[in-house]
């Protein structure tokens, strides 16, 4: 996969500068909060079909390296 940079923008107009998946208003966020609520990828990209399994990865690569960032400033 391409670096997660090319799907994942940050703009602070759009839901307050959280991170969101190719500027649609959908955020890292919320695909994680899909997933902890026990969604399947195929469940997500049926109920969002403007998303695809390489935006998940991206969102999921995205939380990976923040959480590792945060770990390695503690």
């Amino acid at each position: 996969m391409k670096h997660y940079s090319e799907r994942i923008t940050i703009n602070a107009q759009i839901r307050f500068g959280r991170p969101i998946i190719r500027g649609l208003r959908i955020s890292v966020y919320d695909i994680l909060g899909w997933f902890a609520s026990g969604m399947t990828v195929e469940e997500i990209l049926n109920d969002y079909p403007e998303l695809t399994k390489e935006d998940i990865q991206a969102a999921l690569s995205y939380a990976a390296d923040r959480e590792h960032k945060i770990l390695i400033a503690l």
